[in-house]
């Protein structure tokens, strides 16, 4: 059975305010977009969706439930994840300036591929994502329909496409803006210092945050 249509446009207006609203996965876009170029920015934003299938998948099967439940396991996802943000914001901090850098060497640590990849990783393991998919789906599953789990994964794969469209195009426009202060090396290397910064605080707040 699939979602109704006035079920199905409900979660996605929903969806739409929650992934426009400021958060992590907001500013690492932005930050990579201005710092990198509008490929890798909409390359590390398209990655940070397909993230959410993770969670789509844990949620329908009802795994992040039993995650929740346990501290121990819960903590160690957010001291994973933390340290994850951390190591991204080291590797930015080393950059030599992203788009000259590309020009001149194409380093191949700065490829789209990779920052999908980070992207996605990223948003695989951050705890406070499973515990939104699990707290934000279900509100919007018609439990007189039946099929529960099948119902949450059609939500989820329908939050997971319109974040791809939302990161997508805030990558875009993030890199556009990017390019002309990517124009010097010393602003390019300051938008690294910057996003690697922001990475770091982020992780270091999931670490260390209740």
């Amino acid at each position: 059975m699939l979602l109704g249509m006035e079920q199905a446009l409900g979660f996605l207006a929903a969806a739409v305010l929650v992934t426009l609203s400021p958060g992590p996965d907001n500013l690492m876009v932005l930050s990579l977009g201005m710092a990198k170029g509008r490929r890798h920015g909409m390359a590390f934003g398209l990655g940070c969706a397909a993230g959410c299938l993770s969670h789509t998948l844990l949620a329908a099967l009802g795994i992040s439930a039993l995650l929740a439940a346990s501290p121990l396991a819960f903590a160690a996802l957010k001291i994973a994840g933390g340290l994850y943000l951390v190591w991204l914001g080291w590797q930015a901090w080393h950059s030599q300036g992203s788009l000259l850098d590309k020009q001149h060497s194409q380093d191949a640590r700065d490829t789209a591929g990779r920052l999908f990849a980070k992207g996605l990783l990223a948003n695989a393991i951050n705890p406070k994502v499973v515990l939104f998919f699990l707290a934000f789906l279900p509100q919007f599953v018609i439990s007189q329909h039946g099929q529960i789990a099948w119902q949450t994964a059609q939500l989820g794969l329908l939050f997971t496409t319109q974040a791809a469209v939302v990161f997508g195009l805030m990558g875009y426009f993030a890199g556009h803006a990017g390019r002309w202060l990517n124009t010097s090396r010393q602003r390019s290397r300051l938008l690294d210092r910057i996003a690697g910064t922001l990475f770091a605080l982020l992780g270091l707040k999931l670490i260390l945050g209740r």
